[in-house]
């Protein structure tokens, strides 16, 4: 009933086709972007459109100040943004889980322990934390992965632990733990599948909160190496420009907003349609 429920969203099935087609893209993106992510400073600032007078392609969204050919790193671009954001998202469900299945489930000492170390994350606005791990670790796309994971875990660990806290109170567990099954059999077997709803919603929200923080981090100059392609790096490499070549800005940021957009659609197609089991 979820699944047809999900499939009835219009919008929510047009945003995984568009989630798709750039994934698709972006994955090909060796094999049709017209040039390398690389720069060349013999076509700077080239309008759209723009046939290369060396090579006989045609820059399709113009070049930067550094003659990169937009559309080109757009693609590479859109491969980083979307590696960091399923990336992130992957880690911050693997660690907010587990603390907030483990706090919620075995209570007492154990949940006070790691409700507080979840508040002390939590003072930590997530960009500072990033900003303060990323030289540590180094501008790479890993990093940026690492810091945005590890900073932005706090509300998945407290969504889960207040969902356990409802589920270990259900006849099904208590009737397991009569019987004298292992605490993470019935975690496994009885609580985490009957959580799974809230947890799948709130993970595809976090996917585009992590992608903007990604372009933030850019523009404060803490991002991932120039030499790597990113949406965010594009967006602050171009805003100086933007009055005299918007479309160096225009087409990341649109870029951008897309991918945000998708994803933010398909969570409130997920929420519509798991409404009633998470009720």
């Amino acid at each position: 009933m979820a699944l047809r429920r999900f499939l009835s969203n219009r919008l929510a099935l047009l945003s995984v086709a568009i989630i798709l087609a750039l994934i698709l893209l972006s994955v090909s993106a060796d094999l049709i972007a017209p040039f390398t992510y690389h720069c060349d400073d013999t076509a700077l600032n080239v309008a759209p459109g723009t046939r290369d007078e060396q090579s006989g392609r045609v820059h399709w969204l113009g070049t930067d100040d550094s003659g990169c050919d937009i559309l080109s790193r757009l693609l590479y671009g859109v491969r980083v943004s979307m590696l960091i954001g399923l990336g992130a998202d992957t880690m911050i469900v693997v660690i907010g889980v587990s603390i907030g299945l483990v706090s919620g489930y075995f209570g007492g000492l154990v949940d006070n322990l790691l409700m507080r170390f979840t508040d002390v994350m939590y003072a930590f606005p997530s960009l500072v934390f990033a900003m303060v791990v990323i030289p540590i670790l180094g501008r790479s796309i890993l990093s940026i992965l690492i810091a945005l994971g590890v900073a932005n875990w706090v509300n998945m660990a407290r969504l889960v632990r207040g969902q356990t806290l409802q589920v270990r109170q259900m006849d099904y567990v208590l009737g397991a733990r009569s019987i004298g099954a292992a605490p993470f059999w019935i975690i496994q077997r009885h609580v985490l599948p009957n959580i799974l709803g809230p947890i799948i919603v709130l993970a595809a929200f976090i996917v585009p909160g992590v992608m903007t923080a990604e372009a933030a981090l850019a523009f404060l100059g803490v991002g991932i190496d120039i030499s790597t392609p990113t949406l965010g790096g594009m967006i602050s490499r171009g805003l100086d420009r933007i009055i005299f070549y918007p479309h160096e800005v225009f087409f990341p940021v649109l870029a951008l907003t897309i991918l945000t957009l998708a994803f933010t659609f398909v969570g409130d197609g997920l929420r519509d349609a798991l409404d009633p089991l998470i009720r």
